[in-house]
């Protein structure tokens, strides 16, 4: 089972995760979301297989979703321009995601990453 977790190395949040992983011996693949966002495609997939809504992937302490004043703007979009905004740039989007195809984590939560990641 590969496991992909998107972070950005400046966020504590994703160290935080980053280090439970590592402690836990979780194997994973390193993408950093703000080089390389998932593309629209993976995200849907990651939003389907999250079971959350869109909104939760969004990162709404960030400076950009300020500046571009997504508070106001989300509820008129679509879910087309919500994803193509997310895969424009990865710093929208909140970290860090963690996946294996099929489960997927969103931010960090040590007992939901206990119960998805604990082998």
């Amino acid at each position: 089972m590969t496991i992909t977790y998107y972070g950005y190395p400046k966020c504590g949040t994703c160290r935080k995760a980053k280090k439970w992983l590592e402690n836990e011996g979780v194997s994973f693949e390193e993408v950093n979301i703000a080089e390389q966002p998932p593309s629209e495609e993976e995200l849907r997939t990651l939003i389907n297989n999250s079971g959350l809504e869109m909104k939760k992937f969004f990162n709404t302490s960030g400076m950009k979703y300020r500046e571009l004043q997504l508070k106001d703007k989300l509820p008129t979009m679509t879910e087309d321009e919500k994803v193509a905004m997310l895969a424009s740039d990865g710093m929208l989007i909140k970290r860090p995601i963690v996946t294996d195809g099929k489960n997927v984590t969103v931010g960090f939560n040590e007992s939901v990453f206990t119960e998805t990641w604990q082998s």
